[in-house]
């Protein structure tokens, strides 16, 4: 394996299991982080660390992440609330309410 490979391997690893940590804990809804603490287990930040990896990653492999994403974006969209008094554009997985409403 390509120290390039690997790179990648532990970007893509990296991000999708902190997303996919965030997606199995129990009970029915899931709320973010605080926004105002930090926390390296924020799936939003996963989530957008994913994003930049699908403009980067070469054809096949951007579809073969992204096959792997649509199951989970089903689920954080089916788990989580859209915040009713965000404003800022901002991607969709950073419209979600977080911890503490």
């Amino acid at each position: 394996m390509t120290a390039r490979r690997m790179y990648w391997e532990a970007r893509v690893g990296w991000a999708l299991k902190r997303y996919r940590r965030f997606l199995r804990r129990p009970g029915r809804w899931l709320y973010l982080p605080r926004a105002d603490l930090y926390s390296p287990h924020d799936p939003a930040d996963a989530r957008d660390e994913l994003e930049l990896l699908l403009s980067e990653l070469p054809p096949r492999t951007r579809a073969e992440l992204r096959r792997i994403l649509v199951p989970l974006d089903e689920e954080f969209r089916r788990r989580t609330f859209r915040d009713p008094v965000l404003e800022r554009p901002a991607a969709w997985w950073r419209q979600r309410l977080r911890d503490g409403y």
